[in-house]
């Protein structure tokens, strides 16, 4: 069946917007030499940026912020001063003798075939596919399995906009396989439109549902359950509003948005989230309840068949303690994913009229690895799980009897298996550090898998290698990092290094295979991703350990991971980049506030710089289980200490390259706009402090190809160029 799981409650990570794009070099590129120190060729005349006296009172304790101002995105005095940064950190990069090539590179590896994973409703197979340099992979059917004819476009999102900055943020599909509800966003932004496409026609309907945000498109009958927003206030931004009061609504084809349904409100809970999904019989409505304080959620469902739940629903899970998910029904009776009782997850088989704890059966017990996702398909659970950050698959029936591993060709990230429910095959990808991504076919009842599309790349994996080291975080804590580069490198400490990590909301980061990445790695460099605490990978315990008040664990464990790489001789300080976005953009930043001596090159990505702040823009409400927030005194004291923005003091900070965008309506500019002044005047030393503000995107996703081969050429070239490091070994 499909994923009847709750959309992402967390901020989204960069790790999957920036490695999500597989690639490889067409042509040999010899390693990078080093060269002297980059001559200070550009003067660097940041804005003079206006402070003013707005202070805020906190349980007595006085906190300055005198680039309020800045959180106006829309402000004429903002759009200014966002210009005038453009034209200094456009000029400044401008001057890199080789960031031209660097593009030209980028844009070479970036061309190749890109398949999504397919699916399958009745007797057509769909399936998404960039050829190479298109902004936005197309959307495709083919008749059958994939393997008869010839695949003809469904919808072609490159044709949304015309500078391909319009994204398909998502496609739902009748159980009758008439209609496809899709939702597309613009510019970046988390804000989507709703339209419904006749899949015998090919023809867009007259269906419009606007200001959806955290939403899937649950079918049901003649139409579908979703959840939006009220329309912003007038004079209220629609990409900074703090957003309020979430409601399910239904839509029945063919009918305005106006005359839509609600089905779910919370008139006294203006935060939290409701969303639904259905099971592939339309049997079972699920609800699911955050409520912005805890890190769990409530889980309701209502028996579509039974006229005597109209409008109402049956509680299963009434507090926000932990993390549940259903998988799917058996009958009447329901498989949910949870890790109540179980902080590596189990799942349960839980009857509607007896939801009571005690009554519920275990299907698939709680074991040593975490239990990442289960799919339920033609009478299997396929169950996905992490061992030391990498995918093991295993084979259950719906029952919980184990019936065999799926062999995985490397140790590396499998995702996909969903089906409908019967579903007697199954897709799923497969991708590594240097392993491209792999398309593949999956047969239930013999275990077997065969490729189904394969990237036409030139990569050789033997050429790299990968190696999982275990180093010591402050506390003694075993930490988990993935270190790539080409085999045969000298741990003489000069090798250009690029330490990514994320560090929390539960996200895990697994292997997987980048095309930009791959121009660092064949310059010789080295690639080093640590699994820091707050992350996901080791269960619900190793997530606690990284959440207020534990935060500082996870910069403790980034700072470990940086030393370590030094000590074994990877690379130096010279050398060294580190970089996060997002969550960990507030982990780069936080890092370089506390040891601005530990890198040579910073790239705090679309990060959460204000953490006094964060929850008063549009989503951030949501991770304040994560984070804590500054209206609680203790919460306010531990924020304090390591809020990137407020630590800023006189100091040499690392060459540092902040990345936002215009419409990131989740991790607001703002944050970035006001750490970048800050920096700018704390900076003692001659290190360019720059920010880079892309125009017509927004957090990451959906960002159009044209826009990533930018700034990643941007990336590379600031980082080479810092380290004093040549590419292209000339």
């Amino acid at each position: 069946m499909r994923k009847l799981t709750i959309p992402v409650l967390a901020l989204a990570s960069l790790a999957a917007c920036r490695s999500s794009q597989p690639t490889t070099p067409t042509t040999a590129v010899a390693e990078s030499k080093s060269i002297s120190a980059p001559a200070a060729k550009f003067v660097l005349n940041y804005p003079d940026t206006k402070k003013t006296d707005q202070k805020d009172d906190y349980f007595g304790t006085s906190v300055a912020d005198p680039y309020r101002w800045l959180e106006d995105a829309d402000a004429p005095e903002t759009k200014s001063w966002v210009t005038a940064e453009n034209k200094v950190t456009f000029g400044y990069l401008e001057q890199i003798p080789f960031r031209e090539k660097i593009r030209e590179r980028l844009t070479t590896l970036w061309n190749y075939e890109k398949f999504g994973i397919p699916h399958q409703e009745g007797n057509k197979l769909y399936f998404s596919k960039n050829d190479g340099l298109q902004n936005q992979s197309v959307l495709y059917v083919q008749q059958g399995d994939g393997t008869e004819g010839q695949p003809d476009v469904l919808l072609d999102p490159n044709k949304f906009s015309a500078d391909g900055t319009t994204a398909l943020a998502g496609a739902y599909y009748s159980n009758d396989q008439r209609y496809m509800a899709y939702a597309t966003s613009g510019g970046g932004s988390d804000w989507q439109t709703m339209k419904v496409l006749d899949l015998k026609t090919r023809q867009t309907t007259s269906d419009q549902l606007d200001w959806v945000k955290v939403s899937g498109a649950a079918w049901y009958k003649n139409g579908f359950f979703y959840s939006r927003y009220d329309a912003p206030k007038a004079g209220e931004s629609k990409l900074a509003g703090k957003n309020e009061f979430h409601k399910v609504y239904y839509h029945q084809l063919g009918k305005p948005q106006s005359t839509d349904r609600l089905v779910y409100e919370d008139p006294k809970s203006p935060l939290g989230f409701r969303t639904v999904g259905t099971t592939d019989d339309e049997r079972f409505l699920v609800l699911y309840l955050t409520d912005g304080k805890a890190d769990g959620n409530r889980l309701s469902v209502r028996d579509l068949t039974d006229r005597r739940q109209e409008g109402n629903f049956t509680s299963l899970i009434t507090n926000y303690e932990h993390n549940n998910s259903v998988v799917g029904n058996v009958g009447g009776q329901l498989l949910v994913l949870t890790n109540n009782g179980a902080p590596n997850y189990r799942v349960v088989l839980i009857d509607p009229k007896k939801p009571q704890e005690k009554n519920w059966k275990t299907v698939l017990p709680e074991t040593g690895q975490k239990l990442e996702g289960v799919d339920h398909v033609s009478g299997y659970l396929v169950a996905s799980y992490l061992k030391d950050a990498s995918s093991l698959i295993k084979v259950y029936t719906e029952k919980g009897e184990f019936k065999h591993d799926v062999a995985l060709p490397a140790i590396g990230t499998a995702s996909g298996f969903g089906g409908k429910r019967g579903a007697k095959q199954v897709y799923y990808a497969f991708t590594s550090f240097t392993y491209p991504t792999t398309i593949y076919k999956y047969d239930l009842a013999t275990n077997t898998s065969t490729v189904f599309r394969a990237p036409k790349v030139d990569v050789n994996p033997a050429d790299y290698v990968t190696t999982q080291v275990f180093y010591q975080s402050k506390d003694g804590t075993k930490v988990p990092m993935f270190i790539t580069h080409k085999k045969g490198l000298k741990l003489d400490g000069q090798n250009p290094t690029y330490l990514y990590a994320y560090g929390g909301f539960n996200i895990s980061l697994t292997p997987s295979f980048s095309v930009a990445r791959m121009l660092w790695l064949e310059n010789g460099g080295v690639l080093a991703i640590p699994n820091l605490r707050g992350g996901g990978e080791y269960g619900e315990a190793w997530h606690q350990a990284g959440m207020t008040p534990n935060k500082q664990n996870v910069f403790d464990d980034f700072i470990a991971a940086a030393e370590y790489l030094k000590v074994q001789g990877y690379t130096s300080t010279d050398k060294l980049a580190m970089a996060g976005g997002s969550n960990g953009g507030l982990l780069v930043g936080a890092t370089m506030t506390q040891r601005p001596d530990l890198c040579k090159v910073a790239f705090p990505a679309v990060g959460v710089m204000d953490m006094l702040r964060y929850q008063k823009f549009t989503i951030g409400w949501n991770w304040a289980p994560e984070y804590g927030t500054s209206d609680n005194y203790e919460q306010f004291q531990n924020l304090y200490r390591f809020s990137p923005l407020h630590n800023l003091k006189p100091a040499t900070y690392p060459a540092t390259m902040i990345t936002t965008a215009d419409h990131d309506d989740r991790v607001v500019p703002a944050h970035s706009f006001k750490f970048a002044a800050a920096l700018q005047a704390a900076n003692e030393g001659s290190n360019p402090q720059l920010i880079r503000v892309d125009v017509n995107a927004g957090h990451g996703a959906g960002k159009s190809t044209k826009l990533q081969i930018q700034e990643w050429a941007d990336i590379w070239s600031f980082a080479f160029y810092n380290m004093g490091v040549k590419p292209f070994g000339k």
